[in-house]
């Protein structure tokens, strides 16, 4: 087990919008979670990835507890811990976020050398490694304005592999690439799964969350209402919320 959420709470202000979510994530699986909008999906991710803190509730990455639940309020790691446990963490923005000014070399090797203390050299090698990995060897000095929509999101998925995570996590993956492209990344996060990477993906597109997902969370409301591996998922649906989320 690489990722486990226990009982996870998170309010804004008088808004509730995790209510006592549960879920693990094992290595090499891909787990997509799905629901409508401002269900809490996104919530989640940037509860995992200690973007926001959560009110109650544990997450543990990698066997490091990132949060613990003390009975009344979740208590943070410290500071050299939290650095221990992101680097277990990769996070792929919706819109990528790669850095406009930096080529996409150093993209990926900025945050390894400048935040983590990686060596140089490590961090260059690495990097060639992934950019071999992901078809980008000849994008390498190239800048994110020259990229397509495709180079740029494996351009993001490379960046955050640079420092070995054991959880990557993918915030609507396929929202901004035309159909054709929604196939390369799928079988980028496949091989990614085979390396042993949890995979954790948020998104609205069914199609690609049959395609490449292990198991399914459904989430409304801020709770999960269904989860299953994905043929028990899409093979009986029973739910009218998740009826009615497919049917749009």
């Amino acid at each position: 087990m690489v990722l486990r959420v226990e009982n996870l709470y998170k309010s804004f202000k008088d808004n509730p919008v995790l209510k006592n979510v549960s879920f693990q994530l094992q290595a090499g699986e891909i787990l997509a979670i799905i629901g409508p909008s401002g269900a809490g999906k996104t919530t989640i991710l940037r509860c995992v990835n200690n973007l926001t803190n959560c009110d109650r509730g544990t997450i543990e990455v990698d066997g490091m507890y990132l949060c613990r639940d003390d009975g009344s309020r979740s208590i943070y790691a410290k500071q050299d811990e939290m650095l221990q446990i992101r680097k277990k963490l990769g996070l792929v923005f919706q819109n990528f976020n790669l850095f406009p000014h930096m080529s996409v070399m150093q993209n990926i090797v900025e945050a390894p050398i400048n935040v983590f203390g990686t060596p140089r050299e490590d961090a260059f090698k690495k990097a060639n490694e992934l950019l071999k990995m992901l078809g980008l060897t000849d994008k390498a000095d190239s800048y994110p304005f020259e990229l397509s929509g495709g180079q740029k999101q494996r351009v993001a998925i490379a960046r955050a592999c640079a420092l070995n995570p054991k959880v990557m996590c993918l915030d609507e993956p396929t929202s901004a690439l035309d159909p054709e492209l929604r196939e390369g990344i799928a079988l980028t996060i496949e091989d990614l799964a085979k390396e042993g990477i949890g995979i954790l993906l948020i998104t609205h597109d069914m199609a690609f969350a049959k395609r490449v997902a292990h198991r399914v969370i459904f989430i409304d409301d801020g709770k999960i209402i269904e989860g299953s591996s994905k043929e028990e998922f899409f093979g009986n649906i029973e739910d009218n919320r998740i009826r009615k989320f497919m049917a749009l």
